[in-house]
């Protein structure tokens, strides 16, 4: 489906319509959700964009209000990468209203580790015993992730993210603050996680490893600490007191659906099991049947770390799949912008034809973008020469092309010299072809590439406007390409 709701967007903005619609709703949006293939139900997903919020690829009007236990009361407090809970209605061309939206920190406290990879900008973080991974999809604010490496220990953090089979997380935003620098308690921390090892007798258990004292908590909500159980998904809330949290209130894991809602919910895939045909996201079980159809991917390719939306009904505890999306990237590309295409949404970035969704994130490797509080602001901020950080998927329809998934903008980085991470498309006698761009051999080999194959180039652009390689083409380990290209 071809949505276009960024060009809306932008024209919207240029008329001064748009600023008059976000008054008017507190983020903006066209509230017309009466066409036919329109959901209602809960959307859980991370923001990927402002005005109002942009969650799974839909921009949903809100009344600028957020429900959460964690200090975040207004729209304008989020952030990108924050996981969200939506409960309203959407249509299918990416436009929804919200009557809900609801936040709740993942984990919160100090870091005890950190490590960091800018060239493959990806990494881990441990806090409380618990084991969170980080990618180029992560969003940082508060210190880069170069300068918490470097200091770990330095640091708080919130983070916002998706539970794994094994008890780890997989990070969509790390929001972090120095220690020491506010009346804030810096012992004050929350977990969730899989209760183990119950002594009812000591009032301890422990997560993922880590103990936790519940002498002096009380349950939240309706929750009676009498039902705490080895195998139940609870959120803790208290203090450090050396290794050992002292928990003040304790929750279980609320349903995040209500039977016979519309559902649509991305994630990372755990205990997946092909016989049965289903598996879970974050707390959630997901059944596959005759009528699941299946984008960007294939049934075969599932597994469990991938990442994927699925969207279907909620029965009885189970969400029936109708669709689910591959949501992996499969292409990275780090280049300049030589020319921007507001109305189509693309930009062309060292050669190549990039398109923009509603579903990209748009974010610097710094906090600059925290003045910008809208998605038009998000695309109107790309400038002609900015050097890019791109992941996404690889398209072969129109000639081919990336869909970005992400774009990170690098500061003030002089480097001409770009790569490429994608599926050849073409080889001729003195070119190689990846998506449209063509890029000469230049003396360099391409020997053992064939089309179809996953390679990393190197290459510049030359003073007659075409593309040469700056050394051998490296082919990488074959994978099964299971996208459903169009």
């Amino acid at each position: 489906m071809n949505r276009k709701p960024l060009a809306i967007a932008v024209k919207l903005a240029m008329t001064g319509a748009l600023a008059g619609a976000l008054a008017a709703c507190g983020g903006g949006g066209s509230g017309d959700t009466s066409t036919s293939g329109t959901s209602s139900g809960t959307s859980v997903g991370a923001v990927s964009g402002f005005g109002s919020v942009y969650v799974n690829g839909t921009r949903f009007e809100t009344t600028g209000s957020v429900s959460s236990d964690d200090g975040l009361e207004r729209e304008d407090q989020l952030e990108k990468g924050m996981i969200l809970k939506v409960e309203g209605d959407w249509d299918d061309r990416g436009e929804g209203r919200a009557d809900r939206v609801s936040y709740d920190d993942t984990l919160r406290g100090p870091i005890s580790g950190m490590s960091w990879d800018d060239v493959t900008r990806t990494g881990s973080l441990t806090m409380l015993g618990q084991t969170i991974s980080l990618d180029g999809k992560t969003v940082f604010r508060g210190a880069t992730p170069t300068a918490l490496a470097g200091n770990p220990q330095g640091y708080r953090v919130r983070v916002s993210a998706w539970r794994l089979e094994d008890g780890s997380f997989r990070a969509s935003f790390v929001g972090a603050r120095a220690i020491g620098l506010d009346f804030d308690d810096d012992n004050e921390v929350e977990i969730e996680g899989v209760v183990a090892n119950l002594d009812t007798s000591a009032e301890t258990f422990t997560i993922n490893g880590f103990l936790i004292d519940y002498t002096s908590a009380v349950g939240d909500d309706d929750f009676s600490l009498d039902d705490l159980a080895d195998g139940i998904v609870v959120e803790v809330e208290g203090y450090l007191d050396g290794n050992t949290i002292m928990a003040e209130e304790i929750d279980d894991e609320d349903d995040l659906f209500d039977d016979d809602d519309d559902v649509e919910i991305s994630g990372s895939i755990y205990d997946y099991d092909s016989a049965s045909r289903q598996f879970s996201i974050n707390g959630v079980r997901v059944q596959i049947n005759g009528g699941t159809e299946f984008d960007d991917l294939r049934e075969s390719s599932l597994a469990d770390g991938l990442f994927v939306k699925v969207e279907g009904d909620f029965r009885d505890g189970i969400l029936v799949a109708e669709e689910i999306e591959g949501r992996e990237s499969d292409a990275e590309l780090d280049g300049r912008i030589e020319s921007i295409d507001l109305a189509d949404e693309s930009m062309l970035v060292s050669g190549v034809r990039v398109q923009l969704t509603s579903n990209t994130l748009i974010d610097d490797d710094d906090d600059d973008d925290d003045d910008r509080r809208s998605r038009v602001q998000d695309v109107q901020s790309l400038q002609v020469g900015d050097y890019l950080e791109i992941e996404g998927r690889q398209r072969s329809s129109e000639g081919g092309f990336l869909e970005a998934v992400s774009i990170e903008r690098e500061d003030d980085d002089d480097d001409d010299d770009f790569e490429l991470e994608a599926r050849v498309t073409a080889i001729g006698a003195e070119s190689i072809t990846i998506m449209n761009l063509e890029v000469l051999r230049n003396g360099y080999s391409f020997s053992g590439a064939q089309v179809g194959d996953e390679v990393e180039i190197e290459y510049r652009q030359t003073s007659g406007g075409q593309y040469e390689l700056t050394d051998n083409v490296e082919v990488e380990d074959d994978s099964d390409d299971d996208s459903d290209d169009d």
